[in-house]
């Protein structure tokens, strides 16, 4: 096991880290922002929002989306203005969340699907965890053309696709597993199955390196576990606190940057600056989308 070393603190809670042009680009839910950080701590404001922001890509062109949560959109940086790129509420339900952009500038959103911090009050963490609505992931073209990819998911969370982009895998978070779907010709996912399951561990974000390895964010835990196809967890960095996203980066890719946090509960997490961007460098480097 190794222990992580923080490299900024201050925010609400961190989302969708990706790393693009030489710096860590991260949502934080309750600043309603877009920011990036260097390697030496440095932070920029990328975009202002007026609702939550959380999955970030980008498009073979260079622009930039944003997934909106509350709004239940996709929206595009054009000229320092986020304009609509696609309206996914007909196919999602509650708050939009992570996302993945692949090399053709298809992306595929994932979505709370139900009040999920109201559902954990009144009726308790296990009884969520057995018995709760699914959602839908949708897939978004370049165009904005909006369709269900793979339906009857349990909260469908990070996600990422293999370097040859044949393979879309998405971690199930109320699922407790990583679920795998071949990528067609067009972009639909099809012969889903169970590419591992995650045990105790509550999978949020995810990254793979080039070993097609998966770092899983433990939601529910102090660490980011590195997981083989089948289940084995072959490496743990402890965190100061839960761990929610992960992503690999830096000039060599082998900094693993894991976004923290002492809650989820939006309340909690919207009350408090105690989120963090922690690190620790690993042996393999970062592979595949995002």
């Amino acid at each position: 096991m190794t222990q992580s070393t923080t490299l900024i603190d201050g925010l609400y809670f961190g989302e969708s880290p990706r790393w693009h042009n030489g710096r860590l680009w991260y949502s934080d839910f309750y600043d309603k922002a877009v920011k990036s950080v260097d390697l030496e701590g440095n932070t920029r404001l990328e975009v202002q929002l007026d609702e939550q922001p959380s999955g970030l890509g980008w498009l073979p062109d260079g622009s930039l989306l944003v997934v909106c949560m509350e709004s239940l959109t996709l929206k595009r940086l054009e000229k320092n203005s986020l304009v609509l790129h696609a309206d996914l509420s007909e196919h999602s339900k509650y708050l939009c969340n992570d996302m993945v952009v692949d090399k053709q500038g298809n992306a595929y959103v994932g979505n709370f699907g139900f009040n999920l911090d109201a559902e954990m009050q009144t009726r308790g963490v296990e009884a969520v965890m057995t018995d709760h609505p699914k959602a839908n992931l949708v897939k978004v073209t370049p165009q904005g053309d909006v369709s269900v990819a793979a339906s009857g998911m349990s909260f469908p969370n990070g996600c990422v696709i293999t370097p040859d982009g044949k393979t879309f895998i998405v971690a199930e978070t109320l699922g407790l597993c990583l679920t795998a779907f071949d990528i067609g010709e067009n972009g639909e996912l099809k012969n889903r199955r169970i590419w591992a399951a995650t045990g105790t561990r509550v999978p949020d974000g995810i990254c793979m390196n080039a070993d097609g390895h998966i770092w899983v964010a433990n939601a529910a835990g102090h660490e980011c576990a590195l997981i083989a196809q089948g289940g084995d967890v072959l490496e743990i960095v402890n965190t100061s606190q839960n761990c929610y996203a992960c992503m690999l980066g830096a000039d060599d890719g082998k900094t693993l940057f894991m976004l923290t946090a002492q809650s989820s509960q939006a309340g909690e997490a919207a009350a408090s600056r105690t989120g963090k961007i922690e690190l620790s460098k690993v042996t393999s480097t970062g592979a595949g989308y995002p």
